[in-house]
């Protein structure tokens, strides 16, 4: 690699990780890194702070030719990115922000890859072109109000088929871009077989909806939605035809569990990156803080948390190219990552003093979404579980 290659390198890339990447696909990544350093960050933490999503995000992306990456033959690219390519990506975008990136995660990640993996030739060529394209945005529905972790077997939104209409009633929580989503996959228990389906509902279909959750303390850019299903009806032709059980839907949460992995090396990295610039220009003392031995050990650490991480994720994403990743791949790796996630932003908090709790230094941003990603698409505790099993033997689930 060339000396200018690995001047563009993130200071956090102690090993050279980048590197594995081919030279076109290191190009993306640099892009998105521009993109990113460029247009979004600009917008974060003015909009973070009034807790609103800037709709001007969308034309940032749409120009970016970013979206449609991992799916061959949808977006600009003719090939479809890598899994390391796409991981490196999602790290990439939450290393400037963990709500930005959701975003576009849910959108790229959660709705395409459930139209791209559950839907028949028909319906992709529908949906995904203008998706791809970003003219029409997705949202990913299954969290609900009173389950989370148990919506495998408890899933309390139903679907009715009449004739060619399937009828849905219930309520989703916690669903990201659903407030202005065009097409959100909806997850619901068919009441004839008791099998989980999946349903691509349109913006502006009657008894569909979503209000904005106000209040939270992480994700503020994100809009996440309680939704409110009542006699919902969506043709058959919106039904995703290679859905017929939770066992289905579980191959697409297997493959974004390990995205969510590599949004949570993102986090630490912004963090890391923050304290380490802090802790070189504060002084105190008459040095900067960066001559101290107890700084010095919460970078250390926190360099360590990220390497470490990181090369699960190689070593994830390669497993996911050879088609041969497991459910407990994911898992473990979701399970870790956001763990050493806590510490290091944690970690970068305590450098910064005082001064983390004020919007204007960023850490206290990354230090806030680190829950939510610390939570999302599996509890820690459920992840360890699905390892535990894996590993023993044994169920240890309720």
């Amino acid at each position: 690699m060339s000396m200018a290659a690995l001047e563009d390198q993130l200071t956090a890339d102690f090993y050279n990780y980048e590197t594995l990447l081919a030279d076109e696909e290191r190009k993306i990544l640099l892009q998105a890194r521009e993109l990113m350093r460029e247009q979004v960050r600009p917008l974060v933490n003015e909009n973070w702070a009034k807790g609103e999503f800037p709709r001007e995000l969308i034309d940032i992306f749409r120009g970016s030719g970013l979206a449609g990456l991992p799916y061959e033959g949808y977006g600009e690219h003719p090939a479809a990115g890598s899994n390391l390519l796409n991981g490196m990506l999602a790290m990439e975008m939450t290393r400037v922000d963990a709500s930005v990136a959701t975003f576009f995660g849910v959108h790229n990640g959660l709705a395409m890859y459930s139209i791209h993996a559950g839907g028949d030739q028909e319906q992709r060529d529908r949906w995904l072109p203008a998706m791809a394209a970003m003219d029409k945005i997705g949202a990913f529905a299954m969290t609900e109000p009173l389950g989370g972790s148990d919506v495998a077997g408890g899933m309390r939104t139903t679907a009715k088929r009449e004739g060619d209409t399937w009828i849905l009633n219930g309520a989703k929580k916690w669903i990201g871009n659903a407030t202005f989503a065009d097409y959100v996959v909806v997850w619901a228990r068919d009441v004839d077989d008791n099998h989980v389906k999946g349903f691509v509902v349109e913006k502006g279909t009657p008894g569909f909806s979503p209000v904005k959750i106000e209040g939270k303390i992480a994700f503020r850019i994100v809009e996440n939605a309680e939704i409110t299903l009542t006699e919902v009806r969506v043709p058959e032709a919106n039904r995703l035809q290679r859905i017929n059980s939770f066992r289905d839907v579980a191959e697409i949460l297997r493959a974004t569990r390990g995205g969510v992995a590599w949004q949570a090396l993102g986090v630490m990295i912004g963090a890391y990156e923050l304290a380490l610039d802090y802790a070189k220009e504060r002084k105190q003392f008459g040095r900067p803080i960066a001559r101290f031995q107890l700084v010095q050990d919460l970078l250390v650490k926190s360099l360590g948390n990220i390497t470490a991480s990181w090369g699960m994720l190689v070593q994830l994403a390669r497993l996911q190219d050879a088609g041969i990743f497991r459910d407990e791949h994911s898992a473990l790796a979701k399970a870790f990552v956001t763990a050493r996630m806590r510490e290091v932003v944690a970690w970068g908090r305590e450098i910064f003093g005082g001064n983390g709790i004020l919007l204007e230094h960023d850490i206290a941003r990354f230090f806030t979404d680190a829950e939510a990603i610390y939570s999302f698409e599996g509890t820690r505790e459920m992840n360890t579980l699905i390892v535990g099993k894996s590993i023993t033997g044994q169920s240890a689930f309720v």
